[in-house]
């Protein structure tokens, strides 16, 4: 397909998913399913336009003055591609399969419009009612913080060191171009450009062997700053797929007890292929029964209890830039009662001197800072970690990793912008007594 083809058919999925009203994702495959002459190289480009054009919605829309799907694609060729009118006019020619020639209007817009005078929520590109709670964490920085979130993210990879290190790993991935991170001492990364499919690293041998896992940088160090050691019993009470397991299993070096748990079973259902592969062999994965949460034997034991709460998960815009257009307030104040449970959980779980490590992958202060006071505020016997205290586990990048995230006194808060991670936040709350 040429270049101007695959705009057509991101403007024809684009409205397929606004008719339709189904995620993008869907709309793609049954678009792949209908049109089986697309090769893989089309349909990554196809795909790349439409989350570009997701990720600059708001935006694209205000610089063309205009919601339809042929428009926004227009707007994000701009704000996004950075293709000038001349560019976007050679593609939208109107010749056998390309998108038909621009008009007077669309050429005025293209040409004239900025985003100078764009409220926040419009050059930000997020719903505009989430204006005030980006602004109450972020103030004047929130449209530099959300036109972040709304990039295209990197690959990631976690180095799994019961299996390989992080110099083997980047000798056997070298030509794809990975680079280490810049915080994470066990990341990995492979930039992407827009039309860039992921590469296969399912397919590489040292993938296959459980020598490295998908993971964001942020999300291994969320990891890292449980402080998990070799001996310790630990619980993961969010464990989903297992993907924070895998890394707590790495840290505690096979030595120790590790529970991996869940409210929602089905989540469990990839952990057990992905620790075998890893080499895993300390982790007991339970499955909740009836009303129980799998893990009511272990009492005030635990040394460290991971919770990876469910959230809004808007510090992951970047990889799921539909959802943001998805997002309704209601769930946000679900996600807060289901927060506060699971953390009441937890403090159930932990001996005195152990730990809760609370972590979410929103940037929003009410699932944040404001959880973990509220916390606080229900159990007297913990206190915070204090965040520097926490950032010492990257010992000579501590400072500077400070020095780039959102400190508070609650946790750390890393964001698109400032860590080049998704946004997560960490919180460690020590069982005082």
């Amino acid at each position: 397909m040429t270049p101007a083809a695959r705009l057509s058919a991101a403007i024809e999925v684009i409205a397929a998913i606004d008719d339709q009203r189904v995620p993008a994702a869907r709309a793609l495959k049954e678009w792949g399913t209908a049109h089986r002459f697309a090769g893989s190289g089309d349909r990554a480009a196809i795909s790349g336009l439409i989350y570009d054009a997701l990720r600059r919605q708001a935006s694209s829309i205000w610089l063309m003055d205009d919601d339809s799907p042929r428009a926004r694609v227009l707007g994000m060729l701009v704000t996004e591609r950075k293709l000038d009118v001349g560019a976007i006019a050679a593609l939208f020619d109107g010749s056998r399969f390309a998108p038909l020639p621009l008009t007077d209007g669309e050429r005025n817009a293209l040409s004239s419009r900025s985003l100078a005078d764009a409220p926040p929520h419009v050059a930000g590109d997020y719903p505009e009612w989430l204006d005030g709670h980006l602004a109450a964490v972020f103030g004047e920085d929130r449209v530099a913080e959300a036109a972040a979130m709304a990039s295209r993210a990197p690959l990631d990879l976690r180095v799994n060191t019961l299996r390989a290190t992080r110099e083997k790993a980047l000798a056997a991935l070298a030509h794809l171009g990975a680079v280490a991170t810049p915080w994470s001492p066990l990341g990995i990364r492979i930039q992407l450009s827009a039309d860039a499919r992921n590469p296969g690293v399912q397919a590489e041998e040292i993938f296959i062997k459980g020598g490295i896992e998908v993971q964001d940088e942020g999300s291994q160090l969320a990891a890292l700053f449980t402080g998990a050691r070799p001996g310790e019993q630990v619980i993961d009470l969010c464990a989903g797929a297992g993907g924070k397991t895998l890394a707590l299993a790495a840290m505690m070096q096979g030595k120790g007890r590790l529970i991996a748990t869940d409210r929602d079973k089905r989540q469990l259902a990839p952990i057990h292929a992905r620790l075998s592969r890893a080499g895993v062999h300390n982790v007991e994965v339970r499955s909740p029964k009836g009303a129980g949460d799998g893990v009511s034997d272990i009492g005030g034991t635990a040394d460290l209890v991971l919770v990876d709460a469910p959230c809004t998960g808007t510090g992951t815009w970047r990889r799921s830039p539909d959802a943001k257009w998805r997002m309704r307030p209601g769930a946000l104040e679900i996600r807060l009662r289901e927060q506060a449970e699971v953390l009441d959980r937890a403090a159930a779980l932990v001996r005195p001197g152990g730990r809760i490590a609370y972590v979410t992958c929103s940037v929003l202060g009410e699932e944040n800072g404001a959880q973990a006071r509220a916390f606080l505020d229900r159990h007297a016997g913990f206190a915070v970690v204090p965040p520097e205290q926490v950032a010492g586990a990257l010992w000579d990048k501590a400072d500077d990793f400070l020095a780039a995230t959102r400190p508070s006194p609650e946790g750390l808060l890393m964001t698109p912008h400032r860590t080049g991670t998704d946004g997560f936040f960490v919180s460690i709350l020590h069982r005082t007594a």
